[in-house]
């Protein structure tokens, strides 16, 4: 099988596994013994009120009706209305889900260029001082829950030393700027205010360092079990048996070969970055879509709910197929079949 059939078939897995979310997302909303209409207006609105407002957003037709309704919307790009915005969902993602693209993305690069040179020391020292400090530094990284990580860092670095600065992606006294792409980095550097981009770059280090903590673990120990096993192969003995010196050794003959395993490492956890932002973006404040699906489930708003879900199932999918196409990069002896 070439690589476009691989693609292709790739692709038709994935829409079966995201009309497998919808249809799951949907029945499980619809099945909760709660009412949203009756959660916005409250215990003491009027009957009619309430019914008036279950006919307009179409919640008194019968289930079959409505995921018959919702798949053809979706099929035509249109993800409904948020009963607690009572402004079109696709908007509401439009303007939180860069925050979130950003904050991931932040978080993952910290992780890479910690966690893969960490691993490869790790490696290449093991059983020795770095090699017990990596291991130690995975096995913190790993266990500390996020909210209590963030909170300690929080305190420590905000309240504390003052070093930080304080929640939210930037200084209260500064406006932000015009939206044309939704990232406030680059829509600060697009408009010319290089204060804003610095100060929200210094509003990102906590978080992104919090969020991207335990994928530096998962990574760091990823990369040294792989390097570990590669150094014991055959060819890199023979390579170093012809003299080569050992940093070409790692770096150019055994790093390659290591890096496979910690790709897919790397794109299981940006996806999941993705979905877990949720007590990152609580506790600094940040607007994203962690915040956005927060509120949505407190205020019972089920449409929203339903399209965060599919949004970021959608992501989680794409990471998955990009990291089986970087194979084909690292190991040319990879054959999609």
């Amino acid at each position: 099988m070439d690589f476009r059939a691989y693609v292709f078939r790739r692709f038709l897995l994935m829409l079966i596994v995201l009309f497998g979310v919808v249809s799951i997302t949907f029945v499980v909303s619809h099945v909760i013994p709660a009412d949203p209409i009756g959660a916005i207006l409250g215990p003491k609105a009027p009957d009619e009120v309430i019914e008036k407002l279950r006919h307009e957003w179409g919640l008194d037709r019968p289930l079959h009706e409505q995921f018959v309704n919702y798949v053809w919307n979706l099929l035509h790009g249109n993800l409904g209305k948020s009963i607690r915005t009572n402004r079109p969902i696709i908007l509401d993602l439009m303007e939180r889900f860069p925050d979130t693209i950003e904050l991931s993305t932040a978080s993952m690069i910290i992780a890479v260029c910690v966690g893969i040179p960490l691993g490869i020391v790790s490696a290449c020292r093991k059983d020795k001082i770095p090699d017990h400090f990596s291991r130690v530094f995975s096995l913190f990284g790993i266990s500390l829950p996020v909210f209590w990580s963030g909170l300690i860092l929080l305190m420590i670095f905000y309240y504390r030393l003052n070093w930080l600065p304080s929640p939210g992606p930037y200084s209260t006294n500064l406006r932000p700027p015009p939206a044309v792409t939704g990232f406030i980095s680059i829509d600060s550097l697009i408009v010319g205010d290089v204060g804003l981009f610095l100060n929200h770059l210094e509003h990102m280090i906590l978080p992104a360092f919090v969020l991207g903590f335990s994928s530096m673990a998962s990574i760091a120990r990823m990369t040294r079990s792989s390097m570990l096993e590669v150094l014991r192969q055959d060819y890199i003995k023979a390579a170093r048996s012809k003299g080569l010196k050992e940093r070409a050794v790692v770096f150019k003959h055994a790093l390659r070969n290591a890096m496979i395993p910690t790709v897919t490492i790397i794109g299981l956890n940006y996806g999941s970055l993705l979905e877990g932002a949720v007590l990152t973006e609580t506790i600094f404040a940040w607007p994203g879509l962690g915040t956005y699906v927060t509120d949505a489930i407190l205020y019972l708003d089920f449409q929203a709910v339903m399209s965060t879900t599919l949004l970021i199932a959608l992501t989680y999918s794409l990471c998955n197929l990009i990291v089986d196409v970087l194979y084909a990069f690292l190991d040319p002896r990879i054959k999609y079949g």
